[in-house]
């Protein structure tokens, strides 16, 4: 999701559909700030599989500060609406790998 800065409102970019986490990050503007919900198939230690749905904040570093400073200020507020509990952030699109998700995860499992 994007912020669209006329309308002043959170707006779908892109859906897109069975892709990882290194073939997203591949998807991602290197210079613009992104929100991203991706739903991941997490396999547990002991088999179970679940499918937490994760925001992660994509503000790459040499985004223009108002962009940074717009998707910051928006953040919080769209966590809260779509009451979503997995929240990470990146500051740079390479360091989003299927590695990366799954450390983050393991914090909640």
């Amino acid at each position: 999701m994007k912020i669209d800065k006329d309308k002043r409102l959170v707006v779908l970019d892109e859906e897109l559909e069975g892709v990882s986490p290194d073939e997203l990050k591949d998807e991602l503007p290197e210079r613009q700030p992104r929100f991203i919900v991706y739903s991941y198939k997490y396999q547990h230690d002991d088999g179970r599989v679940s499918y937490p749905l994760c925001f992660i904040f994509s503000s790459p570093v040499g985004c223009k500060p108002e962009q940074q400073m717009m998707y910051a200020g928006s953040k919080n507020k769209l966590v809260q609406t779509a009451e979503l509990t997995k929240v990470f952030e990146i500051r740079n699109t390479e360091d989003l790998t299927e590695e990366w998700l799954r450390e983050k995860l393991g914090f909640f499992h």
